[in-house]
């Protein structure tokens, strides 16, 4: 079970060594512990070393950039992950998080918004720790798909690996999470820990028409996610962990 915060340990991912140690400073004075990296190269040696809770990865990184070594980081490991960026386009924002980034913070940054951001993604992660709460690590299944959430990967009922986005997939969690009930965008905005626009607009329209594509390719089952006209969705399918 991941360790709740404020004892969770947070590994800081910057070339800037005045960031790294703002950062670091700001998390021990909150009760974090902290290590430092200032490339994938100490990074990898870190995650080596120490259980890391939390990464905060800045995206410009000499060599392997932030993005390179999040989808890196992807393919093995479910860590939380906080992209720090300088950069303004929205573009690079999306790509972090389709990578499978759980939440990203714009340099300058407000130390307080930070904090809040660490703690906010600590908590999502427990609670998806947590058997009596979330899925955690039991496989599950839903109108004869199979998911293994410790792989990350979703079999469909011909045995096929159906692909998935980290928003496409984090989408699935948030339905197989609260069966058979309505959830507003604004609902599953926060479930799936996308926040790359304001929940006014239409994006999680489209997140959710893509993952149903994905669900209904080849005559595969469908109806598994209705619209709810006004109020939202609602995932139609039996859940069960095995």
């Amino acid at each position: 079970m991941t360790i709740l915060e404020p004892e969770a340990h947070v590994l800081v991912v910057d070339d800037d060594a005045d960031v790294r140690h703002l950062l670091a400073r700001l998390l021990r004075e909150n009760g974090y512990r902290t290590s430092l990296a200032r490339d994938g190269r100490e990074m990898r040696e870190s995650l080596g070393v120490h259980p890391i809770d939390l990464i905060i990865l800045d995206l410009m990184l000499p060599g392997r950039s932030g993005l390179d070594l999040c989808r890196e980081l992807r393919a093995t490991s479910a860590v939380p992950i906080i992209m720090l960026t300088a950069k303004g386009e929205d573009t690079d924002r999306v790509v972090g998080l389709e990578l499978g980034a759980d939440d990203y913070v714009c340099k300058p940054f407000n130390p307080r918004e930070l904090l809040a951001r660490v703690r906010s993604v600590l908590r999502r992660t427990s609670a998806r720790s947590d058997p009596d709460q979330a899925i955690g690590g039991r496989k599950i299944e839903f109108a004869d798909y199979l998911l293994d959430p410790q792989r990350r990967e979703l079999t469909s009922p011909d045995g096929v690996a159906i692909d998935l986005s980290g928003g496409e997939y984090d989408l699935l969690l948030a339905f197989i999470e609260h069966p058979n009930r309505v959830l507003s965008r604004e609902q599953l905005l926060e479930l799936s820990r996308n926040r790359m626009t304001d929940p006014s607009d239409r994006s999680i329209d489209v997140q959710v028409s893509r993952l149903r594509r994905k669900l209904e390719a080849g005559g595969r089952t469908v109806g598994l996610i209705k619209t709810v006209r006004g109020a939202g969705y609602f995932f139609v399918p039996e859940v069960r962990r095995q």
